[in-house]
């Protein structure tokens, strides 16, 4: 006897196709924009200072207005924000582009462009959270997610590339770039044929404050999510210390620029094989097994980082580092997504993203101050001793438990 299944998961592949590419066409020409930015607003007469409040304040933006578009996505209007934020990003990048082909463009205009563009992609990304869940069987959303995180680490690579190759050749092509990203990102959500609109219960009497808040409610009454969360916030912020410690120690050895990019391209592309081997991985080990053997593996290489001083050796550990962590990384996502209900999605997501974005905004700045104020080894022996203390909670009897239900279901 057959039964018909949910319209999202006979549209299934397509649909899942169509995600992906939105997906890596953003992260390519976000990537390739991002790179670049910060040489533009410096050639048009901001200091290194300015350059760095305009970042730190729509990356504060976009984690306060996540959570707002979260509700109204888990509500139904998950593909209308998509696609709305899709195109005022488009239009965004295209007046940058617009006006830099003309000539010396006005420094506030183009201020207010990347500030409206930032807060648009943060709106888009709040939707997207729990599109997998909607367009995958749940059997499939493991791997779904480690092709998604493979195109994220793929867009580390490429698009710094490209934006650098197009800024040589003319400034506005990485910003015209990304702008018809955009409108790739859009077309693709605009021809998905999955129901976006997740299914959920009517609260009768809830206030729109408390309405908001049950994807926080949920993440403190999981066990695996609040596991995600933790491994999560922790690991993401050691990697973004990892990184300025090796910026440190690189200047302090007199190295050239070249050579940092050379190792954020090693970190890419370990990061993209990692991605692309964690499903294999997790089906030969089981996801406890993986989760709590990569975070003991990941201690090794951080507090090593604390003692060479050699830009190849860096390079190594630091690729070692990007390597091991999308192979428990995308088993913790997989497990979030399916011990969430659809109608949750988003704001549970959001939850998660602007703890571990918090954390990595963070993590630069006290990686600066112990630096300062101790060594320039000191964020790699601190790191080092915040991955043990994680690798041993996993390692807990109830943690690996609870790993072990969340693979299961």
């Amino acid at each position: 006897m057959s039964s018909a299944r949910p319209s999202h998961q006979r549209a299934e592949p397509r649909d899942f196709r169509l995600l992906w590419w939105a997906n890596a066409a953003d992260g390519v020409g976000s990537q390739a924009s991002g790179t670049v930015l910060p040489l533009l607003l410096l050639g048009l007469g901001n200091s290194p200072q300015t350059v760095g409040l305009i970042a730190g304040v729509s990356t504060a933006l976009g984690l306060l207005l996540g959570p707002l578009v979260a509700l109204p996505a888990d509500r139904g209007a998950r593909k209308r924000v998509m696609l709305g934020s899709a195109a005022v990003s488009a239009l965004a990048m295209g007046c940058v582009a617009l006006t830099l082909a003309t000539g010396r463009p006005p420094l506030g205009l183009v201020l207010a462009a990347v500030l409206v563009e930032r807060l648009a992609t943060a709106c888009f990304e709040a939707a997207a959270r729990g599109t997998v869940a909607l367009v995958c069987p749940g059997p499939e959303q493991p791997r779904a997610i480690a092709r998604l995180t493979a195109a994220d680490q793929g867009a580390l690579i490429a698009g710094p590339a490209l934006g650098g190759l197009l800024y040589q050749a003319a400034r506005a092509l990485p910003f015209l770039a990304d702008a018809l990203s955009y409108v790739v990102s859009a077309l693709c959500v605009a021809a998905m044929r999955a129901d976006l609109t997740a299914p959920a219960p009517q609260q009768r009497g809830e206030g729109l404050l408390r309405e908001g808040a049950a994807g926080l409610r949920l993440v403190r009454s999981s066990p695996l999510l609040r596991l995600v969360l933790a491994w999560a916030t922790t690991v993401n912020a050691v990697v973004v210390a990892l990184y300025y410690t090796a910026v440190f120690t690189l200047q302090r050895e007199g190295h050239s620029g070249a050579v940092l990019g050379a190792i954020l391209a090693l970190s890419g592309a370990a990061g993209l094989a990692g991605a692309l081997a964690a499903p294999r991985v997790t089906r030969h080990f089981g996801a406890p097994r993986v989760v709590t053997g990569v975070t003991w593996l990941l201690v090794p290489p951080a507090a090593a980082l604390a003692v060479v001083t050699d830009a190849w050796a860096y390079g190594l550990l630091f690729g070692l580092v990007c390597l091991l962590m999308p192979l428990a990384s995308v088993v913790l996502q997989a497990g979030a997504v399916q011990a969430t209900a659809p109608a949750l999605q988003a704001r549970t997501g959001a939850v998660l993203a602007t703890a571990t974005t918090g954390s990595a905004a963070v993590a630069p700045v006290l990686a600066g101050a112990l630096a300062d104020w101790v060594s320039t080894a000191a964020p790699a022996l601190v790191s080092g001793v915040l991955l043990a203390l994680l690798a041993a909670h996993t390692s807990r009897r109830p943690v690996r438990g609870v790993l072990s239900a969340g693979a299961a279901g």
